[in-house]
């Protein structure tokens, strides 16, 4: 992401940073930034040298030295077999640079003895979950297009007067020489002394990947991603098109380009993401070991909300007790973490987690979904994401309608409408503009359920205190009927949608990933069913209320929507666990995740606080009204 003519001076800085190569190469990044620095000779070397000639020799002897350095990494690399095969590897690289042969010659070499060195020292090439160039453009959008332009070619504001100025990722002869693990690799390690910075810290392997998809597709043509032959993922991340069109020819050239920066998403299921989670949780308790804990907590958040969360309502479909023992395994060990406990025992409770997730892994198969569980999980996603929804809206548009508020029933319908295109919209501004994390999803329901909890407390409450016909036409006469009551009704209608609903689009993307092109109708089925059953019911809240008594009506609306105050409570806590905002607790209780109901202290408490607070205000509301009779 750099240009060309400066790239390895730049390179060489976090190289001679270090107090010694040694220290370099043993870190567990040391075969990889060898790595790194192979892989960027191969791609700048072309250009230095041409017909035998040094074009520019200042830039040839920094490559030279370049290979010393390199030499010094291979050489302090742990002792392993193949090691004096890369040492010698190096010395004939070096020869062939010395001797001023032929660009496409050098560059070959240097990406051969890249990938021994890869095999050698276990060097992962390739992304455990296929990249998402679509998840990359709002993390390009708020890392990269500052300096980099809003194109890729270089033009952006923070980019002007740098020296050397930003690369043109738009320029073909660049990109073809990088594979995509070259981009990540950049991403992952950064250029120091220069304003190419590292990204390791601000984004994990995931979204960095993802970038290096959407980077690749600066010089790559959609329309060219169809053809003959589909590369699999491995050969997507660490080939270069350059490699490609040598190998076979210029039309496969196209294609590649295009497929790399869109690999097919079809291969994003069930066995990827839980692959994600293995993969991640073993990075976590590699950063415990090394004593970062945080970072390890964070992982082991990610591990969770990025993986596994999004198989979960496939895996309750076909075993809800396997998916409620996997997640508290999780858990489990992301609470060791937090609780400092020493390695031998988070290693066993790792080790108990990655034994879930592989019996998991074999109830959902292989990476797709039958029709019946691609229709069942389209169902159950809107049915019982929505459900609750539903009973909100029902209980307040049933409650205004039969008490001839029409003015107010107009507010909560533009409630809940706005909740649909913010819901839309977040959506939106997620996949396109900027990155949101599994654990901001979270935090953003928890905080949502937390505040509806209280509003349909709030209103609960209200609807008991004017279930008598004296305590209506109070109401009637009083100022709540005015803006501010009506305003009240639509935004607890705005949160009750707007809740869940950012969470169950990103649901339905991943089973329309999951399903693949056969099981597509089957989501949608599924969809449809569940919005009819939704509807039916409203149609049955409002039909039936219509037909109560005043006063059992506003007794049976009151209670309902107390208890969803409670629900809201249990879920609004477990969400912010799982964002990582605070631990867990087991306790030995039934989980029930209908009703908000699960075995932890912390969850447990909340709803109980919920029903603490309704018994203290129905208790207030019983003495008031006992006040009142004597007066009467």
């Amino acid at each position: 992401m750099i240009p060309r003519s400066r790239l390895l001076a730049w390179l060489l800085w976090p190289v001679l940073a270090l107090s010694s190569a040694t220290l370099l190469a043993d870190s567990p990044d040391g075969a990889a930034k060898a790595l790194h620095l192979l892989d960027y000779i191969g791609a700048d070397y072309p250009a230095t040298v041409e017909a035998g000639k040094v074009i520019d020799d200042g830039e040839y002897r920094e490559q030279l030295e370049f290979l010393d350095v390199l030499q010094g990494l291979i050489g302090a690399l742990p002792a392993r077999a193949e090691r004096q095969a890369l040492e010698q590897g190096v010395v004939n690289l070096r020869t062939a640079v010395s001797q001023r042969q032929d660009g496409a010659v050098v560059a070959r070499q240097a990406r051969q003895l890249g990938a021994q060195l890869a095999v050698a020292y276990e060097v992962s090439q390739a992304p455990i979950i296929t990249p998402d160039p679509s998840r990359g453009a709002p993390l390009y959008a708020q890392h990269c297009s500052v300096c980099h332009g809003d194109t890729g070619a270089g033009d952006g504001p923070a980019g002007l007067g740098l020296t050397p100025p930003p690369a043109n990722l738009r320029s073909l002869e660049r990109l073809d020489r990088l594979s995509l693990f070259d981009l990540y690799n950049t991403l992952g390690l950064g250029i120091e002394g220069t304003d190419m910075p590292s990204f390791a810290d601000q984004l994990d392997e995931r979204q960095r990947w993802d970038l290096a998809t959407y980077v690749a597709s600066f010089t790559a043509d959609p329309a060219k991603a169809k053809g003959d032959k589909t590369y699999n993922l491995a050969d997507l991340a660490r080939q270069t098109p350059a490699e490609i069109e040598a190998s076979e020819g210029p039309e496969a050239l196209a294609r590649f380009r295009a497929q790399r920066a869109q690999p097919p998403q079809v291969q994003r299921g069930p066995a990827q993401l839980l692959d994600y989670t293995a993969s991640t949780l073993d990075k976590s308790l590699a950063a415990y070991q090394a004593g970062d804990h945080e970072q390890a907590y964070d992982l082991s958040v990610a591990a969770y909300l990025e993986g596994f969360e999004l198989v979960e309502s496939s895996l309750d479909n076909v075993d809800a007790n396997v998916r409620k023992d996997t997640e508290k395994s999780l858990m489990a060990y992301r609470q060791s973490l937090q609780d400092g406990l020493p390695l031998e025992q988070v290693q066993q409770r790792l080790d108990a987690a990655k034994a879930k997730l592989k019996d998991a892994a074999g109830l959902l198969g292989g990476d797709g979904l039958s029709w019946s569980l691609s229709y069942i999980s389209g169902l159950l996603i809107l049915l019982r994401e929505g459900l609750e929804a539903i009973l909100v809206l029902a209980a307040i548009l049933a409650f205004l309608r039969n008490t001839g508020q029409q003015s107010a029933v107009r507010s909560v319908n533009v409630g809940w409408g706005l909740a649909l295109l913010a819901g839309l919209g977040t959506w939106a501004l997620a996949a396109y503009v900027i990155d949101v994390s599994g654990a901001q999803r979270e935090l953003l329901e928890g905080c949502t359920a937390l505040f509806a909890s209280v509003m349909v407390l709030w209103l609960g409450v209200w609807m008991h205190d004017r279930r008598h016909a004296a305590a209506w036409q109070d109401y009637i006469k009083s100022s709540l009927v005015s803006g501010g009551g009506r305003f009240g009704f639509a935004v607890l209608a705005f949160f009750s949608v707007y809740r869940e609903l950012f969470e169950v689009i990103l649901f339905y993307e991943t089973l329309w990933l999951q399903a693949g092109p056969a099981g597509h109708n089957a989501v949608l089925a599924g969809g449809a069913t569940a919005l009819v059953l939704l509807v039916g019911l409203a149609w049955v809240i409002l039909r039936g209320s219509a037909k109560l008594p005043l006063a059992l009506f506003f007794s049976i609306n009151a209670a309902l929507l107390c208890a969803l105050s409670v629900v809201f409570a249990g879920h609004g806590v477990k969400a912010l666990q799982e964002a990582g905002v605070f631990g867990t607790r087991p306790v030995a209780f039934f989980d029930f995740d209908w009703l908000g109901i699960h075995a932890d202290a912390y969850s447990l408490a909340a709803q109980l606080v919920a029903l603490l607070a309704i018994a203290i205000l129905y208790g207030r509301s019983r003495l008031a009204e006992k006040r009142r009779q004597p007066a009467g």
